[in-house]
């Protein structure tokens, strides 16, 4: 299951920190200044999704990038566009003369539209781009654990939505078998998954079809989380939203504007309370979590925006 956590304060821009059970790494979205971002979430972290190059989603990529030199492996960036150049100018704005190759690698997967991701790698001392490729197919980023999918929303600039969905797992009762755990868990587990019914499995000494022991395991249906930041609360945007995050389980979205401050919305491209509490009503989300006000509200303004968003949700 995916644990979230906002790094960044209420008054502070937005950064979370995704993490998942049983699973070492973390992995960030959005890189605002944000306080509660430690030095550890740094340094496990894994991959890095940015939605856009706005300042207060990519200004403490710096700080990310300093506790990441010498952890000694592959860190992978995902972002629209123009990502790669945008992060390489961010690292040549330092001197790295004292810093050897090997102390850091960043994957860079630029997001050119919905079939084409290109890939690059820079590296110490002179980080110059390497083109490595394109991704065979449009999932942006895959483990053993989940994948993450993506839609290219309007900001007036492309913004990235990401969406992680955990991979479904098979369980198994082992109280219900009334056998002891051993080698013919995975090869079960392993008949299941390949549909293969005929399989031989042998338990203590005695050998049974896969088919006659399918009844001891379930399926687990993974956990999915959306992470939608800024984007103009129009049809077109909407229509993608609804595509990409239908049923999902938690989605953080941005609430940029008070339901009053419409027009600001609208001249902005970002969204506002209402609209992101229907759209997250429109596509059945379990739980909606709306995140990264504007600045210029006081505490009483973010609670009557909250009081908006929650009203139009529910």
């Amino acid at each position: 299951m995916f644990i979230p956590e906002i790094k960044s304060k209420v008054n502070e821009d937005i950064s979370i920190l995704l993490k998942l059970d049983n699973h070492s790494h973390h992995y960030i979205c959005e890189c605002g200044d944000a306080s509660e971002l430690s030095v550890k979430d740094c340094q496990n972290a894994h991959a890095i999704f940015l939605s856009h190059t706005h300042i207060d989603h990519f200004i403490n990529f710096d700080t990310i990038l300093r506790h990441q030199i010498g952890i000694e492996r592959k860190v992978i960036i995902c972002g629209p566009k123009g990502i790669i150049q945008q992060v390489q100018s961010k690292i040549k704005g330092y001197h790295w003369n004292l810093i050897e190759k090997g102390s850091l690698t960043y994957e860079v997967r630029e997001i050119i539209d919905k079939n084409t991701i290109l890939i690059y790698e820079l590296e110490p001392p002179t980080w110059e781009i390497k083109t490595i490729g394109k991704l065979a197919k449009n999932t942006l980023f895959e483990n053993k654990k989940f994948q993450v999918n993506f839609t290219i929303l309007d900001h007036k600039i492309p913004s990235i939505a990401y969406l992680f969905r955990e991979f479904d797992t098979v369980k198994i009762d082992i109280e219900k078998s009334g056998f002891k755990g051993g080698k013919w868990v995975r090869d079960l587990k392993t008949a299941f998954e390949n549909q293969a019914e005929n399989t031989a499995i042998e338990v203590e000494e005695k050998t049974y079809l896969a088919k006659d022991l399918f009844y001891l395991l379930n399926i687990k249906k993974g956990n999915s989380l959306g992470i939608i930041m800024d984007h103009a609360a129009n049809e077109a945007n909407h229509q993608k939203i609804k595509n990409l995050f239908f049923e999902c389980d938690k989605v953080f979205i941005e609430c940029f504007y008070k339901a009053e401050d419409k027009e600001l919305a609208v001249a902005n491209f970002h969204s506002y309370s209402t609209q992101s509490g229907k759209i997250m009503k429109a596509c059945k989300v379990k739980e909606a979590i709306p995140v990264h006000f504007s600045r210029k509200y006081k505490e009483e303004d973010i609670e009557l925006l909250l009081n908006e968003f929650e009203n139009a949700f529910f």
